[in-house]
């Protein structure tokens, strides 16, 4: 059930990013916040998270580089894709209560379970953000 959820909102991510151009992608919206702030760079965000969770932590394998946020929008969704798919298969691989093997010095390890909570939790925080974006750039509403 966690997994299926997270799912859902990784393709909702896919779905917000339907049909922008390269330069909507990367505009900034939103006075007085981060001027990373644009649908290319939390779609950038969301790999390396994903990245950083399940195979940073999670595995403790390096992470590998993953594309320049200067690349095109499509080219940063594909990356996002592609570390997804890495991502369901660690968790089919794997226990849900399987702890992590690194944590940055200073916090406990925590389970597979837990990850997997703290990603939905994070990528539906970066789609309100994203909801915002996209109809700020054309009016594009719902999922």
């Amino acid at each position: 059930m966690l997994s299926g959820w997270l799912d859902w909102q990784r393709q909702t991510v896919r779905l917000k990013c339907a049909d922008l151009s390269d330069a909507d992608a990367r505009r900034r919206l939103l006075p007085d916040t981060s001027p990373q702030m644009s649908i290319a760079w939390l779609v950038y965000h969301l790999t390396s998270v994903e990245l950083g969770w399940f195979v940073r932590s999670f595995l403790g394998e390096p992470t590998p580089t993953t594309p320049s946020l200067s690349e095109p929008l499509s080219v940063l969704l594909d990356a996002y894709d592609a570390q997804c798919e890495t991502s369901r298969q660690i968790v089919a691989d794997h226990d849900l209560d399987e702890l992590e093997r690194w944590a940055p010095e200073g916090l406990p390890l925590v389970s597979l379970r837990w990850i997997l909570g703290h990603l939905i939790e994070e990528t539906a925080r970066h789609l309100g953000h994203l909801d915002i974006l996209r109809e700020l750039t054309d009016g594009a509403r719902g999922y």
